[in-house]
């Protein structure tokens, strides 16, 4: 038999190992942030490309409000309010999460009182370009350390990742409904109506009634402007719970919401 050219035999052993270096080498794997050749990435706030992104919609305000003053039908009416909303901007549910209201309710008819901190889930929260508004409740509520939120004119968007109007703005509309205090409770020192019956009553106090004295709902400043109070929850109460009480004070039945988990 033929003996192999020592050289040929070198050759041969040197191609057959580099095919096996080819075989076993691991796919590239695309830099954070971005997709893989070939594949597409998720669109902000979860609506385009063809993967989840990042940070989804998990907070926004109503665009509109109902057009019936404080009265939604109470909280379960609110909190599908906001579902609708998400829903007509396209905005899918974070997957585990209920669109809740930012909303607190007082003790009536043998029912316990409801907190607005303790419905809207753990956190964190974005807003519809992906920002945090909050990282828990704590921080939303200044629990530790107070203005650990985001809540402002230029982070509190709507569902359509739009800002709303403020202080400044024609028609201000920065009153935002919450029925609640300053840490996101209801206000059961109050010996008024604080909350519209509980979000079911557009009725207004009878005429000559002082301001505060007859029903209304507490309100917020998204833009933390206005008045000598800047609370983005807890700035004052409406004169009423009509759609044009709302307005006067400088609202338009506008609602927090926030995706619970």
């Amino acid at each position: 038999m033929r003996r192999t050219h020592p050289v040929l035999a070198a050759i041969a052993f040197a191609a057959i190992g580099s095919l096996v270096v080819v075989a076993q080498a691991p796919q590239q794997q695309a830099p954070a942030g971005q997709a893989p050749a070939g594949g597409q990435q998720g669109g902000r706030g979860g609506r385009g490309g063809g993967g989840a992104a990042a940070n989804p919609t998990s907070f926004f305000i109503t665009s509109v409000g109902k057009g019936d003053g404080a009265n939604y039908g109470g909280l379960a009416g609110a909190d599908a309010y906001c579902a609708e909303r998400a829903k007509a901007a396209n905005i899918p549910t974070p997957q585990g999460r209920t669109w809740r209201a930012y909303l607190s309710a007082t003790a009536q008819g043998g029912q316990p009182a409801v907190n607005a901190r303790d419905r809207i889930g753990a956190g964190p929260w974005h807003n519809a370009r992906g920002a945090v508004i909050a990282n828990n409740v704590a921080d939303l509520h200044g629990d530790i350390e107070r203005d650990r939120n985001q809540i402002n004119k230029t982070n509190a968007l709507t569902e359509a990742a739009m800002p709303i109007n403020g202080v400044g703005d024609q028609p201000n509309q920065h009153d935002i409904i919450t029925g609640s205090d300053s840490h996101g409770r209801a206000r059961a020192s109050e010996t008024v109506d604080t909350t519209c019956s509980n979000y079911t009553s557009n009725q207004d106090p009878p005429q000559g009634t002082a301001r505060g004295q007859g029903p209304g709902v507490w309100l917020g400043h998204h833009d933390r402007t206005g008045g000598n109070n800047s609370s983005w929850n807890a700035a004052h109460k409406s004169g009423g719970c009509s759609q044009q009480a709302l307005v006067n004070t400088g609202g338009a039945g506008l609602l927090y919401c926030f995706a619970a988990n």
